[in-house]
């Protein structure tokens, strides 16, 4: 495979795996497309034209040529300089990274637009979903704004090191996994909801390690109710104040890969069961899929930075 069909696998992958589905995905993606043709000359310069191709603003590739053929990976959660140094001494053909780098980091706010449709789908009033989250979004802009965003696509660029980011498709590719798998096994109590957790070999070892699934709020034989995956994708945690109409929409149990304190006092507040499942645990499930797609075509992976490495092929 070449470095540009890597790239397109995960933007397919992520968009058949999008809770939004195709239809609204085409839609999001035209109006963005009408907006670009509306702007003046000198704001074309400055706009991120990969936001005319696909929705996931937080996977990129940073640095390499497109062409270039890749018959082996180094794939890891985080990828740092020492990670870049070592593929590069080992002759490694491209890096992939979980977790964002370079505009995918700046920007990865853009993302978090997914959320407003996810809460939609499971019974909150967009116009709610929008207002609580919109704040939310904000934030998180302010949050990454002083970080050394290029600090890695830097170095990567300095030891000619190929290197992409592919963050929301995984993510995407976590939460449809777990919401097939929530469908199929119809957890009745909260301990049933981790012991299906458990059954997924990411998570067990996870658990093995220490970080495996736990309960945040509630208790194990509390009745789950309808199981609601809110806080697996859409780029980082949302707006703490949508608990409440979270509850109110019927949802019994929320599922995510990890929450602030602030998240969890309002989850409590709304009586809310709050199952955290692990970040890397999670992260690693939605990023093994989409590599096992690429090693099904001959490219040989090898984990690094946090990856717990489950291959499904």
């Amino acid at each position: 495979m070449t470095i540009k069909q890597i790239y397109q696998t995960a933007i397919a992958l992520g968009e058949k795996a999008d809770p939004r589905g195709t239809a609204r995905i085409k839609k999001l993606l035209k109006k963005e497309r009408e907006k670009f043709k509306k702007l003046s000359p000198k704001e074309k310069k400055l706009f991120d034209k990969e936001r005319l191709k696909h929705l996931y603003s937080d996977t990129r590739i940073h640095f390499g040529s497109l062409e270039k053929r890749v018959k082996s990976v180094m794939a890891g959660i985080d990828i740092g300089s020492a990670e870049l140094m070592l593929a590069k001494e080992k002759g490694v053909d491209l890096v992939i990274s979980h977790h964002p780098w370079g505009m995918g980091l700046a920007n990865l706010q853009d993302v978090m637009d997914l959320q407003t449709d996810l809460l939609a789908l499971y019974g909150v009033p967009i116009n709610v979903a929008e207002d609580l989250l919109e704040p939310r979004i904000s934030e998180v802009a302010r949050g990454v704004a002083p970080l050394n965003h290029y600090e890695a696509v830097d170095f990567a660029k300095t030891v000619k090191m190929p290197f992409i980011s592919v963050h929301t498709p995984a993510d995407n590719l976590c939460y449809a996994f777990l919401k097939k798998e929530i469908e199929k096994k119809e957890p009745e109590t909260v301990e049933e909801v981790i012991d299906l957790l458990l059954k997924i070999p990411e998570y067990k070892t996870a658990a093995k390690m220490g970080m495996g699934p736990k309960i945040f709020v509630g208790k194990p034989e509390r009745r789950a109710g309808r199981v609601a995956l809110t806080e697996i994708t859409g780029g980082t945690e949302g707006s703490p104040k949508i608990y409440e109409w979270l509850a109110k929409a019927g949802i019994g149990t929320i599922i995510g890969m990890h929450m602030k304190e602030e998240h969890k006092k309002e989850a409590e507040k709304a009586h809310l069961n709050v199952v955290i499942a692990g970040h890397m645990a999670s992260d690693s499930l939605g990023f093994n899929l989409f590599l096992d797609e690429i090693e099904k075509r001959g490219v040989k992976i090898i984990p690094i930075g946090g990856l717990i490495r489950v291959k499904r092929i």
